[in-house]
């Protein structure tokens, strides 16, 4: 993991569009705006993990067998 310490109004570039920006540092909160287009998903881990486990759950055998009869 990389690890960077920024400041208020001060900013990182990933991948040379998206653009990571730290807007308030207020005790131990941080609010951190990001600038990205709009094909990059964003999501905060905890709903990226309940998506994942959603999408887990969805791909039962059953729905995978419904599938291969469809092609």
């Amino acid at each position: 993991m990389l690890t960077l310490s920024r400041k208020k109004n001060e900013s990182l570039v990933i991948n040379n569009n998206i653009e990571i920006t730290i807007l308030d540092i207020k005790g131990d909160q941080i609010k951190v705006g990001i600038s990205a287009p709009r094909e990059v998903p964003v999501y905060r881990k905890e709903i990226y993990l309940e998506i994942q486990e959603a999408n887990k759950s969805s791909a039962t055998e059953e729905s995978v067998k419904a599938l291969s009869k469809l092609f």
